[in-house]
């Protein structure tokens, strides 16, 4: 009796312990359940997906970079990339030899990237049509094309420093493809794709959207562009320059036309050229700018009312003391005007204007001139330049920073600050990118033309570019700058190079050309800069002729006609006008009209009255300076034009002729 009922009451316990495991188990099993099912469902589900579901990126095509006349400077265009799933590649050994072969790579290399533990690997990034096709014929297992997009610039060097190049993966790196990277980029999508067991993708959902980068519309013209490096180069390589910049704007928009450099490099294959090249040194290289800085002092001056147009300053022979500080001229003049100052580039002349306007007054107007700060063009690592403040000169700083000596300037900050003197005395934004469209063309934004502020006065900087003519007339020094049939405005500089340590190289120099032409409705404005030229020395020697040759092929494509042309134009159309309404002498006026049309003794410079117009007596302007003749001229309502240097000997027309108001007075200058 007592055994059974020990067994029954072990029974009891085991079944009792039974259910008290079953109802902790199930216990368990809705705790767990409900963890699974509603506490860590999201983290759960995203940690499947993850095992199943891949994103397969799929990226953007970089968008396009045009000329201002729509010409390809940068486009993209769709390559293969080969690449391995090494998990899947069955016998690495062979695989590496085979791709080795084809493309042309180290074979241990790829062999060690196919036996890695990871799940991708690149074998080669953007390869050729050829050996894509190759690669596909071999079918290895666990090797694939993925489709990319490469960079391609079918104009090789051209407009390379402004275009800059892109990595790789498309990110831009150098230029305006940096600059400019987020609104060339676009944006890819990441795609879902379903994995097999083998980790092969074997579906993509095709709902989302790839886009498109913006593209770029620049300011540059590419037929003015390969003008200006050609040049450029020629002229590098024949002074033997260790470097070159050039700078081409338009002054009335502040539009960047062309821009160059020497050393330059293809930005298909940035890595073959050393970093160097790759500089773009018109925006990044500061120089001291020597004597074309003269031009900025004197406008200041003239717009400040320290000098006059007709005053004569004296040169001392050639020598000055400033301190302990002796300055000098090539030339050992005495008095001299103040276009003559220019035309000779006298620091001595310079310097005395100069004191006259003070430190204060001359940093002030240097940098409204925009020297001393970065010109704000979308371009990297641009630099300000170097100008000191005013309370760190002494008399001699100042006397020297007025002829460009103890200031550094970028090519784009000269470019800019001549093309204000162009511009009426209105410094311009500098544009390079005109406006940013779609994908399909639509615009996105616009880059209108902007002025920065007014530097001088219209009246002060018609002056100084009146005064500039001299330097590239007979007798100054920028006569290789002198066009046939073409006012030029212009002006030379030579600067020492300074050292690192302080001082300056005894041998070492900088030749430098500034201008624009034509002077009298300016086209094209310049900054040529050639760094340590071994041949030649001087700005108006290895310079300027750069600058001669660029704007006489720039102006005929422009359409800018000569003036001769301008002017027989004029004179034939002014000849048939007043045949028409001679009434008194109507048969004969016919016939003179008709033999006029092909009559070469018809005058190139006539402008005469015709049709009714206001008339006005010219007057006697001989024996007066350029800007005393400037002033004369206008102030009777006459266009004047120049030639040579000095005081008026001769005039066309005579003093007391009657003349259409507008008409041309030519006078000509001789150093007295």
């Amino acid at each position: 009796m007592g055994a059974s009922t020990d067994v029954s009451r072990g029974v009891r316990i085991r079944m009792a312990l039974l259910v008290l495991a079953f109802a902790a188990g199930a216990v368990w099993l809705v705790k767990r359940s409900y963890e699974l099912g509603v506490r860590d469902s999201d983290r759960l589900r995203q940690m499947g997906e993850e095992q199943w579901l891949r994103n397969v990126k799929r990226p953007a095509r970089r968008g396009a970079i045009f000329d201002r006349n729509g010409a390809d400077l940068a486009v993209s265009v769709p390559v293969d990339s080969v690449y391995a799933h090494p998990r899947r590649v069955s016998d690495p050994a062979r695989a590496a030899v085979l791709l080795g072969e084809i493309l042309n790579l180290d074979i241990e290399r790829i062999r060690h990237r196919l036996e890695s533990r990871a799940p991708f690997v690149w074998i080669k990034r953007h390869v050729t049509p050829s050996e894509a096709g190759r690669i596909r014929s071999l079918e290895i297992p666990g090797v694939d094309l993925l489709e990319e997009t490469k960079r391609f610039y079918p104009n090789r060097k051209l407009a390379s420093h402004v275009l800059g190049f892109v990595g790789i993966d498309g990110n831009g790196l150098e230029g305006i493809e940096k600059a400019m990277d987020e609104d060339l980029r676009g944006r890819g999508d990441a795609l879902r794709g379903v994995r097999d067991a083998a980790g092969r993708v074997v579906f993509i959902e095709e709902n989302g959207r790839n886009s498109t980068g913006n593209s770029l519309v620049l300011t540059i013209d590419k037929t003015l562009q390969y003008t200006l490096e050609t040049e450029l180069a020629a002229a590098a390589r024949t002074f033997e320059a260790v470097s070159a910049s050039a700078v081409m704007i338009d002054p009335p928009t502040g539009e960047i036309l062309a821009l160059a450099n020497v050393p330059d490099y293809n930005p298909n294959t940035p890595g073959s050229s050393p970093v160097a090249a790759r500089r773009n040194r018109a925006l990044t290289d500061p120089v001291e700018p020597g004597s074309t800085f003269k031009i900025f002092t004197v406008a200041a001056a003239l717009n400040s009312g320290v000098i006059q147009p007709d005053e004569m300053l004296f040169c001392e022979n050639g020598q000055m003391e400033i301190g302990d500080i002796v300055l000098h001229d090539t030339h050992r003049d005495g008095w001299l005007s103040l276009t003559q100052v220019i035309a000779r580039s006298s620091n001595i002349a310079i310097s005395k204007i100069a004191l006259k306007l003070g430190r204060q007054r001359l940093y002030r107007y240097i940098r409204r001139f925009g020297f001393g700060e970065s010109t704000g063009v979308p371009a990297p690592f641009e630099t300000g330049g170097i100008l000191r403040p005013p309370n760190k000169w002494y008399d001699v700083d100042l006397a020297t920073i007025a002829f460009g000596q103890g200031v550094s300037v970028s090519a784009l900050q000269l470019a800019m600050a001549t093309g204000a003197l162009a511009n009426n005395g209105v410094l311009m934004e500098p544009r390079i990118v005109r406006r940013i469209v779609d994908s399909e063309g639509g615009l996105v934004r616009d880059f209108p033309p902007g002025a920065r502020r007014r530097v001088v006065s219209t009246y002060s900087s018609r002056l100084v570019r009146d005064i500039m003519t001299a330097v590239t007339e007979r007798g100054g020094t920028g006569e290789e700058a002198a066009l046939k049939g073409f006012l030029v405005a212009g002006k030379t500089g030579t600067a020492q190079k300074a050292t690192p340590s302080g001082g300056y190289h005894p041998d070492k120099r900088v030749a430098l050309f500034v201008g624009f032409v034509p002077a009298e409705s300016p086209r094209i404005a310049m900054a040529v800069i050639m760094d340590e030229p071994s041949i030649g020395r001087f700005g108006g020697t290895v310079a300027a002729p750069v600058f001669r040759r660029t704007v006489d092929q720039g102006l005929r494509y422009l359409g800018v006609a000569p003036r001769g042309v301008e002017y027989e134009a004029r004179a034939i159309l002014a000849h048939a006008k007043k045949c028409r309404n001679d009434e008194k002498e109507k048969s004969a006026a016919a016939e003179t009209c008709e033999r006029g049309s092909t009559d070469k003794s018809v005058s190139t410079v006539q402008d005469g009255p015709v049709g009714g117009k206001m008339e006005v007596v010219v007057p006697d302007v001989t024996g007066k300076s350029i800007a005393k003749v400037l002033k004369t001229g206008r102030k009777a309502g006459l266009k004047v034009e120049i030639e040579g240097t000095g005081i008026s000997v001769g005039q066309t027309p005579e003093p007391g002729t009657t003349v259409e108001k507008g008409a041309v007075l030519f006078a000509r200058f001789s150093r007295p």
